[in-house]
């Protein structure tokens, strides 16, 4: 790589914004957003306060959000702008998904903010309501999610680290705002202080997560000791300049020199593989991508639904922006085998394992795990090519990958939470279905005829994930494949196919047990009880019957709160409909692209 692919970074300590314009807004925002949950606190009662605390956190980052939009005044400045004395570099592309990991954020903390179920309210009288309350509990219809405070401010702490994690440019940044990251997720996972599936989950996230970090810590050490610097625009320069001796010669450069009798010395270039290689399985290990996915089908099992969401959605994000910058501009000449190519490997058995391995999975949440360890091993491929084409396809995968996965999670939550509804007699012992309410796929058996729309969001989400077309999902795995082919990555095309087609398997599965299996059912005795005396009621009141005959149909009044059906349904008629309108998402994918290159 030349001098001139540095270029863009050669302001990053020369440039400084005004404090009024850029580097006094994120703080100040954060020291009013901690006095306003202060405040909140002090002046809420009970659950109104964690409610309230939710809602307040969904406002600051929808302040994020605007604030983000409005600092796109940088798009007139080429090179992005290094704050804080050049820890960090920020870029329209850090800028952009800054501006996304905001919006998932927001939408995520939806879940939490209002009641997630409710039932008709207008088919009912206040007095037979009060009768049963005690019972049904019907005002408390809310997840235990929603019951610990400290949820948002975690959550602020969270993507508050990986904001900076994105636009690091320093050793020691990039190290501090990974580990706030990482110790936001530790406690999340551990939230729930009475699930020891959760405590069990959180302990080993925290563990081999921990041994992450070391690896990522002992790679940051030798690029230190071998360069003399910690900002990442003089490694990349050093790398660029450095005699290149190949990981794969190592053995037999030293066994010619040992031979000889020669005292061999390593060369710079070598130093630098080894140093970026350590690095990057740390990274592969945050990321959970095979051969270092082991912890995550457990984990994200045992965990929270809500709080699954969350960490397998934002931690990926931000880790995969930066390594991003690592990669464009610390890759080796395309003639040796080089630390990149340790991420091509991954992505190869991302794919093969995360396909294969899922196909035997009972559970919604191991499923998806092995689903998501596949997808990462499409944008790890189309990260190590590292052309422009195949940038677009990174950047436009990873955002409609996110967006789906997150419809997906929403999916389960609302499934579990009608299932409260039903009698359902599971096959295997459900544990804590408190926190995970859905959680083998049989529960999900003749759900079409419980609720036909909410199926078929399912439905095309997951022929999104498997790449059917006209789906979003396929528009993403082609623009893989096709920067794949058009680089001479034929082998790895032809696997990312085969997993696509057998991985469908198991996506279809799921449909199959959704739409054509018959599960017989019923409501929960409490619930027919009500409908019926409020039944009764109407046809006393108003001379008519509510129905049509005699026969209650309980399942028509079951319905899911106004922001669920709201994010489900966009999210579900974006997949569906991106075909009538794609040149957005291509155009953002493709700018970026194209900044990041220079061109």
């Amino acid at each position: 790589m030349g001098m001139m692919k540095f270029g863009k970074h050669s302001n990053l300590r020369s440039y400084r914004l005004k404090p009024y314009e850029f580097e006094s807004r994120y703080p100040y925002m954060l020291i009013i957003s901690i006095l306003i949950m202060i405040i909140t606190n002090a002046v809420t009662y009970r659950l109104d306060k964690v409610l309230s605390l939710n809602r307040v956190t969904i406002i600051i980052l929808l302040s994020l959000f605007i604030l983000g939009i409005m600092n796109f005044q940088i798009l007139s400045i080429s090179n992005g702008l290094g704050v804080y004395g050049g820890l960090f570099h920020i870029t329209v592309i850090t800028q952009s998904f800054v501006i996304f990991i905001a919006f998932l954020g927001l939408v995520i903390l939806l879940l939490t903010s209002f009641t997630p179920k409710r039932l008709r309210q207008k088919s009912y009288d206040l007095n037979i309501l009060a009768k049963h309350s005690s019972k049904l509990d019907w005002y408390n219809l809310i997840g235990y999610e929603i019951r610990i405070m400290e949820y948002p401010l975690v959550i602020l702490f969270i993507l508050i680290g990986g904001i900076l994690l994105m636009s690091s440019s320093d050793i020691i940044s990039m190290f501090l705002s990974l580990e706030l990251q990482s110790y936001g997720l530790y406690i999340l996972a551990t939230m729930h202080r009475n699930s020891e599936l959760a405590t069990s989950a959180g302990l080993t996230y925290f563990l081999l997560g921990g041994l992450s970090s070391c690896f990522i810590l002992l790679g940051s050490s030798l690029l230190y000791v071998n360069t003399g610097v910690t900002y990442f625009e003089g490694i990349y320069i050093l790398y660029s300049l450095s005699d290149h001796i190949s990981l794969g010669s190592l053995f037999n450069y030293l066994v010619v020199k040992q031979t000889a009798g020669i005292s061999y010395e390593i060369y710079p270039s070598l130093t630098f593989d080894l140093a970026l290689l350590i690095l990057s399985v740390g990274y592969l290990f945050k990321v959970s991508s095979a051969p270092f996915h082991f912890w995550s089908p457990d984990v994200y099992d045992s965990l929270p639904t809500i709080v699954t969401t969350f960490v397998t959605i934002i931690a990926k994000i931000t880790i995969f922006i930066f390594i991003l910058d690592l990669v464009h501009y610390a890759k080796g000449p395309k003639s040796e085998f080089t630390w990149t190519d340790v991420l091509l490997i991954s992505s190869l058995l991302s794919m093969i394992i995360g396909t294969v391995v899922g196909l035997v999975q009972s559970r919604i949440k191991r499923l998806l795990a092995y689903s998501t360890i596949s997808h990462v091993g499409f944008i790890l491929l189309a990260l190590t090519i590292n052309s422009i084409e195949s940038i677009q396809a990174f950047i436009f995968y990873l955002m409609q990958y996110s967006l789906s996965n997150l419809n997906m999670f929403f999916i389960v939550i609302s499934f579990g939470y009608l299932l409260d509804y039903y009698n359902f007699k599971p096959t295997e012992t459900l544990s804590e279905k408190e926190y995970s309410p859905l959680q083998f796929i049989a529960q999900l058996t003749g759900f079409f005829f419980k609720n036909a729309i909410l199926s078929l969001c399912l439905a095309i989400t997951l022929f999104s994930f498997a790449g059917i077309p006209p789906l979003l999902g396929f528009f993403a795995k082609q623009m893989v494949l096709s920067a794949a082919l058009e680089k001479g990555y034929i082998f790895m095309a032809l696997i990312a196919i085969l997993t696509s087609v057998i991985g469908a398997v198991y996506y279809l599965r799921i449909i199959k047990v959704v739409f054509f299996d018959h599960d017989d059912t019923e409501i929960k005795a409490e619930y027919k009880v009500i409908f019926k005396e409020t039944q009764m009621w109407y046809q006393n009141r108003e001379r008519k019957y509510l129905y049509p005959s005699s026969q209650v149909l309980p399942q028509q009044n079951l319905f899911l709160s106004t922001s669920l059906s709201l994010i489900i349904s966009t999210i579900t008629l974006t997949i569906l409909f991106f075909i009538l309108k794609p040149n957005i998402w291509l155009t953002i994918s493709e700018t970026l692209s194209l900044i990041l290159f220079g061109n």
